[in-house]
């Protein structure tokens, strides 16, 4: 939390203020079952995934709400705040909770013109995608069970951040858009 202002003072002393919040650190999961997994790793998680953007959004919004309001939250979360698997809860309640967030938010400042929203990728190539990444067989396994069937790439989930910060999204808040080409439709989702 400390460390969340002192970035915030730095960036203010910097820029003088901020109109743009894009909340992007993250971590996997543990892959570890709900009974088999420690305390402290589903905390590192949590605490990584939901209460660094907590902590960041926080910030923002009293910096914006004290000037006037305006502005834009971008959080990267990911198609696990409603896909969920085994191996996988800490990862998903992350997730989910993150989502929940952004709602919560989107409906506590819109009327101050301050808009936030959600990214969720699916199989990007990304370290966090590491192992599909170096191995083709993961690879062609996974984009097969993709309707485009290929994996994302990390600059189309920057042009869609740059969109949902750009006035030609001054009227879009409180959604979660699905980067994932159309995975979550074959699994009868919608983010």
């Amino acid at each position: 939390e400390s460390s969340v202002q002192q970035l915030f003072d730095q960036s203010f002393a910097t820029y003088s203020t901020i109109d743009i919040l894009v909340n992007n650190a993250g971590v996997n999961g543990s892959n570890h079952k709900i009974a088999e997994m420690e305390t402290k790793t589903f905390d590192t998680t949590i605490r990584t995934n939901l209460y660094g953007p907590f902590f960041c959004s926080r910030a923002f919004l009293k910096h914006r709400l004290a000037n006037g309001g305006k502005g834009k939250i971008i959080n990267i979360s990911s198609i696990h705040e409603e896909v969920v698997s085994a191996g996988t809860g800490d990862y998903c309640a992350s997730k989910g909770g993150l989502r929940n967030l952004m709602r919560t938010m989107a409906i506590e400042v819109a009327e101050h013109g301050i808009n936030v929203n959600n990214i969720a990728p699916g199989m990007i190539l990304t370290p966090m995608n590491q192992k599909a990444v170096d191995d083709p067989k993961v690879r062609e396994e996974k984009e097969q069970k993709i309707p485009m069937k290929r994996a994302g790439e990390p600059d189309e989930i920057g042009r869609l951040a740059v969109f949902l910060a750009s006035a030609d999204a001054d009227y879009v808040t409180g959604s979660t858009y699905a980067m994932d080409g159309g995975f979550m439709i074959m699994l009868g989702q919608g983010a």
